[in-house]
């Protein structure tokens, strides 16, 4: 998941001290994967967190990076970001600056309980771009034969848009389809359910005219809310490769 501050993320700034440890307890109790950004949200590590403890000044705990080097920089951050999910909704907020300490007898990072975080809604659910080369699809069987294939332009935990499948289908707003697939390069083939729940025609630079449908995960396992998690970490991963050359 990518930093990046909701269109008046004031709507989404939970301030609530209560509300804020319930969010961290849960994301810890889920163990839900947290991206920490740092230098100016060029790099990242993945991490987890371990604790958060309200005795000693409110800290919150996180696992120790794989990578020493970055560990370095991120404890030489005079700022952090931290993105993760609760309940499938990204969770986003800063730590001015985070210490080396043990836990159970292991490295981790410690860090004041933030003040305040960003939880956007369910409707708000991150998407992100897929590659335009070399696209991902999703092939739609129907019941008794038939189907379709379709490009997904964006894909999130929430679910897929999808374009290039007029000439083999029309869809409409409610429709449900249960026997989807979805490879995922790198990682795995998913077999999601899915409703439409938009359906327009959009106008490409090149002038030409395509549908595109929004379409949502119905009842997504939680193994395959995972894949889709490590194939968006591994497309953040690819793009800030590209902005470092």
């Amino acid at each position: 998941m990518k930093a990046e501050v909701a269109p008046d993320s004031s709507n989404y700034t939970i301030h609530s001290r209560i509300e804020i440890l319930h969010i961290l307890r849960a994301i810890q109790q889920k163990n839900e994967l947290v991206t920490v950004y740092f230098n100016q949200e060029k790099d990242f590590i993945l991490t987890s967190i371990l604790g958060v403890d309200t005795n000693q000044d409110g800290l919150l705990v996180l696992d120790y990076g794989s990578d020493e080097g970055r560990n370095k920089q991120i404890l030489g951050s005079d700022r952090i970001t931290l993105v993760t999910t609760q309940e499938h909704v990204k969770v986003q907020f800063t730590m001015e600056s985070i210490e080396r300490t043990e836990y159970l007898g292991r490295p981790a990072f410690k860090g004041n309980i933030p003040d305040k975080l960003m939880k956007l809604q369910r409707r708000e659910y991150y998407r992100i771009f897929t590659p335009m080369v070399n696209s991902i699809k999703c092939v739609v069987t129907r019941p008794g034969g038939g189907g379709f294939e379709a490009v997904i332009s964006n894909i999130g935990l929430g679910g897929i848009a999808i374009t290039n499948y007029q000439n083999q289908v029309r869809l409409n707003i409610g429709d449900r389809f249960s026997d989807c697939r979805i490879a995922l390069p790198g990682i795995g083939s998913i077999s999601p359910g899915m409703e439409i729940r938009s359906e327009h025609e959009i106008t490409l630079k090149s002038g030409a005219k395509i549908r595109r449908a929004g379409c949502m995960f119905i009842d997504l396992p939680t193994m395959q809310q995972t894949m889709i998690q490590r194939y968006i970490i591994r497309l953040e991963r690819e793009r800030l490769s590209k902005l470092a050359q």
